[in-house]
């Protein structure tokens, strides 16, 4: 797999166009509908160049027209070819040059053109046709300010020739004329030129607005969609779980360590959880036990022991708390730990999707404070995801704590007990750690900034058909954008993307960084310092891009 291009300047498959190749297309409606417009241009210039190309012949064999109105043809018959073949140019490559600005002086020519094609053929002839064709077409733009231009330009042009030549205020330089009219039949026919030029502008921006909210509608729906497969499938995951709880265990009303065991409330691959009582003290636990027939591989058990020792080692409000352990080399390993209330963070985002803001903030502040607390120990939990952070309920106190060390790095080992495999649950996995590099607590900081995301917008940040296509996604492609999935303050989009950028140096050190740059963003009084540097990471890596 090859290494991904980074804000700090490392080498990888893409650069910001590429990314836009091939992302940009599905970003939003709005999108949608500039790239529609791109195409649309870009399909138009030809007909542009034809049309200016035939009207520079034909003015060669038409005689009686007024020389200067003919002259002025011919300047704006040049100019639009010019223009044509400019805007040929910002054009290419999905538009990325195709600003505002470029766009409303690259049609000044053309529609400068129309108005001297209606002066020299005149305004009551055939002329004007065309005026319709550009401020319809122009009117379907995003630039509503460009597509007021055109028609004022065309509208106000037809008009002040036409009042011009039915007062009789000048001479009439036009091929045709009205004269045979009278002054009412003129006005007339001027009235309705001029409201049938006002209906076309009219009828082509509420094209518009009726394109962008069936595309807005549409995206919602398709959105809608994949969040409920995504719940789906985690909704799938903890009923298995759930189907293999609460019942008598092996070691149900046994007497492990100083703890009776009750019934089980978790079950695994590597053992069983079993709600106990300190025999003498009569105090709560959780009691997890391996099954005795992985005791004697040796993966299973080291991988439990190294649960043990991590969480043994570190003393944090906001991680399990260890009661008991049992000896190192048991017949039967045990682990007491504190019993603990109420759901995991997989339950609240399976039954709310969203959480509010003051939970989220409470979620990073106390889950990083977990994280610090473990790093500061040397240890990298390395599977920080909703269903092992707890929200434990002790009477009107919620306290977030963090489960299930199983997979951590711990300081001081020489090995990962992974054998260069790639650890953890990919949809929440920094890039680093997907392609098997050596982490540190930053590590777990981005998952926790993956779960933020979905706990902000209420979808996964990334999601694959298999483990592959997920892991591809974390090291090379950025998620849709926050605020264009749910009401955001920009400051938001700015953390975020802080707090999950592909290479570890441009994230967030701390986790308290993390919580007040939130914190302050999500009423916009973000620090202007993280706003550029938030801005900077989405040049180098789009909202919704990959290569």
């Amino acid at each position: 797999m090859p290494p991904a291009r980074t804000a700090s300047g490392t080498t990888g498959p893409s650069t910001r166009t590429s990314a836009a190749n091939h992302g940009a297309a599905v970003s939003s409606p709005l999108e949608a509908l500039r790239l529609d417009e791109v195409a649309r241009t870009r399909r138009l210039l030809p007909v542009v160049l034809s049309v200016s190309s035939a009207a520079a012949i034909a003015l060669l064999f038409i005689e009686g027209g007024d020389p200067t109105a003919e002259l002025l043809l011919y300047i704006g018959i040049g100019l639009s070819i010019v223009s044509s073949l400019w805007m040929h140019s910002i054009t290419r490559d999905e538009g990325r040059a195709y600003t505002d600005g470029r766009v409303a002086l690259a049609w000044a020519a053309p529609t400068l053109t129309i108005v001297a094609a209606v002066n020299y053929f005149g305004a009551f002839s055939p002329a004007p046709i065309l005026m319709v064709l550009a401020i319809y077409l122009i009117s379907l733009g995003r630039n509503r300010a460009t597509a007021l231009l055109v028609f004022g330009v065309c509208a106000g042009g037809q008009a002040v020739m036409g009042l011009l030549s039915i007062t009789e205020v000048t001479n009439d330089p036009g091929l045709i004329h009205a004269d045979y009219l009278g002054f009412r039949e003129q006005l007339i026919g001027q009235i309705l030129v001029q409201v049938v030029l006002a209906g076309t502008f009219f009828s082509a921006r509420s094209s518009r607005r009726a394109a962008l909210l069936s595309l807005t509608e549409l995206e919602r729906a398709v959105r809608g969609l994949a969040q409920r497969e995504a719940m789906l499938h985690e909704a799938r995951a903890d009923l298995a779980r759930a189907m293999q709880i609460g019942g008598a265990g092996k070691f149900t009303e046994q007497q492990v360590g100083s703890f009776r065991l009750g019934v089980v409330i978790g079950r695994g691959a590597m053992g069983e959880v079993y709600d106990a009582r300190h025999v003498d003290t009569d105090e709560e636990a959780a009691v997890k036990l391996l099954h005795p027939n992985v005791v004697g591989q040796a993966g299973y058990l080291e991988r439990f022991l190294r649960e043990v020792e991590a969480a043994n080692a570190v003393a944090s409000p906001h991680i399990v708390r260890v009661l008991e352990v049992g000896d190192r080399d048991p017949s039967l390993p045990y682990l007491a730990m504190e019993r603990l209330h109420g759901h995991d963070l997989a339950h609240y985002l399976r039954t709310r999707r969203r959480l509010g803001r003051n939970r989220i903030l409470q979620l990073v502040s106390e889950v990083g404070a977990g994280i610090e607390a473990a790093g500061n120990g040397g240890i990298v939990h390395r599977d920080i995801k909703p269903q092992n952070l707890f929200l434990h309920k002790n009477g009107k106190q919620r306290v977030w704590k963090i489960l299930d060390f199983g997979v951590s790095k711990l300081g001081g080992h020489g090995g990962t007990l992974t054998q260069g495999h790639v650890v953890g649950t990919p949809g929440y996995m920094a890039p680093e750690q997907a392609q098997g590099k050596d982490v540190d607590s930053r590590a777990d900081l981005y998952a926790l900034a993956a779960i933020t995301y979905r706990a902000v917008t209420g979808h996964p940040p990334f999601q694959g058909k298999d483990t592959p296509t997920t892991l591809y996604k974390v090291v090379f492609h950025m998620p849709r954008q926050p605020s264009e999935l749910v009401q955001l303050h920009p400051d938001v989009d700015a953390v975020i993307a802080i707090a999950i950028a592909k290479n570890p140096d441009d994230r967030f050190f701390r986790a308290d960084e993390l919580h007040d740059a939130l914190a302050a963003a999500w009423d916009g009084n973000l620090d202007e310092m993280w706003r550029r540097k938030g801005q900077a990471l989405v040049e180098t890596y789009p909202w919704g891009t990959g290569p």
